[in-house]
């Protein structure tokens, strides 16, 4: 378990993604904290336009405390945030126009930029405090018509 978190944390540093991560953080005169698994935490980002948690690289940043992330209250959003590292780890820098095409995806099918977002899927939905959005009216009507012709 320890190698695959030694083994993340390089390639998301290799591949230049932490280091953006750490940009951002300065950026936003965050507080750095190490976490568990290799993470970063930068904690009470300045930023007006940082809403939610998120992860760039192996770097969690969030408006609150790092110490909140780490409470064991957060258990389930520090591992939500956990797996996109991982993601991040995989696809280096190719995350980030990948997951902005998902969220535009799920936009589309949703309303909403997480409901039908892979990332946001496997990283656990609602670990992510996502929630699942029924989809538009035109999106259930394909699927039925798809499921009619026996699609997949």
């Amino acid at each position: 378990m320890r190698a695959r978190h030694v083994g993340r944390t390089a390639l998301t540093a290799i591949n230049g993604t932490t280091p953006i991560g750490l940009l951002i953080a300065t950026a936003a005169r965050a507080r750095l904290r190490r976490g568990p698994g290799g993470v970063l935490i930068a904690g009470e980002c300045r930023r007006p336009a940082l809403r939610r948690t998120f992860t760039v690289g192996s770097v969690i940043l969030t408006r609150r405390p790092a110490e909140w992330m780490l409470h064991p209250d957060q258990a389930e959003l520090l591992a939500h945030e956990t797996r996109h590292v991982a993601q991040y780890a995989g696809l280096g820098p190719l995350f980030f126009p990948a997951y902005w095409l998902a969220c535009g995806w799920s936009y589309l099918l949703t309303k909403s930029y997480g409901s039908r977002n892979w990332f946001e899927r496997r990283a656990g939905l609602a670990a992510g405090r996502y929630r699942e959005n029924p989809l538009r009216p035109w999106a259930t009507r394909l699927r039925r018509t798809r499921a009619d012709q026996g699609a997949p």
